[in-house]
């Protein structure tokens, strides 16, 4: 395998890149929590889904509702802050925090995504 082949295939074994999925009662919250994870370099960038329709079960009734679904990209050194500021900031009782690993992607924009959440360690 050819050096340059062999080093895109190790720095794909080493991706820790993660997409969250949450949801908020509207886009002004939704707004107000993706500008906050963004600035607080919890998360690389959050896509704003509006007008989700979503049914489900609370308290044991049958809910229907409009949300907003939020992408949220970020990496697995972040997720434990990032879920608390998530929780901290959402005016749910039970946010949406589901993580999906990714398996992989364009190096540029994994490289990108990680320049993005490294903070000051000054």
């Amino acid at each position: 395998m050819p050096s340059a082949e062999k080093n895109v295939t190790e720095q794909r074994k080493q991706i820790t890149a993660k997409l969250v999925l949450s949801t908020c009662p509207d886009v002004e919250h939704a707004q107000r929590i993706a500008s906050c994870l963004v600035a607080e370099r919890l998360a690389a960038c959050v896509n704003l889904i509006p007008q989700m329709q979503s049914i489900y079960r609370w308290q044991d009734k049958i809910e229907q509702t409009n949300e907003v679904q939020l992408l949220i990209k970020s990496d697995h050194g972040t997720l434990s802050d990032l879920e608390a500021r998530l929780t901290e900031l959402h005016p749910y009782d039970v946010p949406e925090f589901l993580v999906v690993t990714i398996e992989d992607g364009s190096a540029d924009y994994l490289a990108w995504l990680g320049q993005c959440l490294q903070r000051d360690t000054k």
